[in-house]
């Protein structure tokens, strides 16, 4: 399998659950699990979590778990027939009080607000923005609208408001209760779904502080960005998280589908920028849930993706429900290698103006420009918490980049860090026998040997979060 920096986040499901498929799918390229809360009980998701560790073992490698919370339900009840037809100019009813089955003629919601969130006037999108319908006024606790695109519309299907405007919290009570679910199982990366603002991921990250602190356990927070609100609020919420999530599909339909590329694009470059990491999703290989192969159109897509800069990128009912899972897994590594051997390396023109205050991120800088122009063969980052890694990880090198810790939490956070591959080893105090003892690991597995160079960073006294001090360049006798 050849080297790839961009890391695959594959979301489990039905499809994928079967112990022997999802080692294959680890040992195909998936590097970080998506459990997806707005399915299943929390019981599914302990021992989902149990099977993702299980199968990472048996594959030699340690994946990363994302628990991905449900957010708010911002959908339509149930039908009495489970759907029904709606045509252009068709009159109907979105109403919050509504409790006996839907018709033709309208509704019930899941979402209580939405009244007193629309007028008249304003667009709501259903199903994905496959039905389109008009406000035309609002009355106590219905809102009357006309259908502009029809189409059928069945049961929970989801509500939209075109530009945003819905008030509905990012953190449900369910959201709250998942958090303690996913904690259990020390869930390395939580996805908040729907934040506004930095207030959003402050809570989130403070409930999951709190509900993982008997397990001496802090997840990282990745903000999916799919409210029109966020946009302007990106560096704040960008500020308050770990990492973003360009969540492609409800941010489409808030925003219109021509403005999401450019908006990839910027909030991938924003990301980097503030050292966060970034995973692009939603429909990157749809048509793989249905055909063995996917279509000229979705290999573009990822591959730009890639030369934008994802850390990651990710399938979702591709391999849940999807007939061909580790096929999904294995063609998104080839688009991702391929898009890669085409990147441009612009390493000075990224330090260029730049001034770094502290000194392990300047060491850290220094190891990129110094390994780049050498040549080395890799470069070696023994860190306690990653952030040394993380930061090397910003700036496109062709020089893999390993990470080599002795914290099990740090090496799975690690596993969604571009060009970055996390190995675990016992340090020892003292650094001349930790940095033979690093070279050992290195040539044990085939990744340097006699003749190589690499470049080395650590921290004088060793073991000590922040404390990276030191660069070596080495050769491999």
């Amino acid at each position: 399998m050849p080297f790839r920096a961009t890391k695959i986040v594959a979301t489990l499901g039905p499809a994928s659950s079967e112990p022997a498929l999802l080692e294959k799918m680890i040992r195909a390229g998936v590097n970080v699990v998506r459990l997806n809360f707005s399915h299943g009980t929390a019981q599914d998701h302990i021992d989902r979590a149990r099977l993702v560790r299980e199968a990472a073992a048996r594959a030699g490698c340690e994946v990363a778990i994302m628990a991905d919370l449900q957010g708010p339900k911002i959908r339509v009840g149930k039908f009495a027939q489970g759907k029904v037809q709606l045509t252009i100019g068709h009159k109907f009813i979105l109403d919050a009080s509504r409790a006996e089955p839907g018709d033709e003629n309208g509704v019930g919601l899941d979402y209580k607000e939405l009244p007193r969130d629309v007028k008249a006037g304003d667009i709501l999108l259903l199903n994905d923005g496959l039905i389109v319908m008009k406000v035309e006024a609002v009355k106590g606790e219905a809102v009357h609208a006309v259908v502009v695109m029809g189409g059928e519309l069945s049961n929970n299907k989801g509500i939209n408001k075109q530009g945003g405007g819905l008030t509905a919290p990012a953190l449900t009570a369910k959201d709250m209760e998942d958090i303690k679910t996913a904690m259990a199982f020390q869930a390395d990366y939580v996805a908040v779904s729907f934040p506004q603002n930095a207030t959003d991921m402050e809570m989130a990250r403070q409930l999951c502080n709190v509900a993982a602190a008997q397990f001496n356990h802090k997840p990282h927070l990745i903000a999916k960005i799919e409210r029109a609100e966020a946009i302007p609020r990106l560096v704040e919420i960008l500020a308050a998280s770990d990492g973003i999530m360009v969540a492609r599909g409800d941010l489409a339909i808030e925003v219109g589908n021509a403005a999401v590329p450019a908006l990839q694009k910027r909030m991938i470059k924003l990301a980097h920028e503030m050292d966060k990491t970034v995973i692009t999703a939603t429909h990157m290989m749809e048509s793989m849930i249905n055909n063995p192969v996917p279509t000229r159109a979705e290999v573009s897509d990822v591959a730009n993706a890639v030369l934008d800069g994802s850390d990651a990128v990710m399938t979702s009912a591709e391999t849940a429900a999807g007939k061909y899972p580790l096929e999904t897994v294995v063609e998104m590594a080839n688009i991702c290698a391929a898009a890669e051997e085409a990147e441009e390396v612009a390493l000075d023109a990224d330090f260029s103006g730049k001034t770094f205050a502290r000194i392990d991120q300047s060491i850290a800088m220094g190891a990129l420009f110094t390994a780049y122009h050498l040549g080395a063969k890799a470069i070696v980052a023994l860190t306690d918490s990653g952030s040394t890694a993380l930061w090397m990880s910003r700036h496109r090198i062709h020089i893999p980049i390993y990470a080599v810790t002795s914290k099990v939490a740090s090496q799975r956070k690690m596993a969604l860090y571009r060009n970055v591959t996390p190995l675990l080893m016992d340090t020892s105090a003292d650094r001349d026998t930790a940095l033979a003892q690093a070279e050992a690991h290195l040539k044990a597995r085939g990744i340097v040997q006699t003749g190589d160079t690499y470049a080395i960073t650590c921290g004088e006294p060793m073991g000590t979060p922040g404390g990276t001090n030191t660069l070596k360049i080495c050769k491999v006798s």
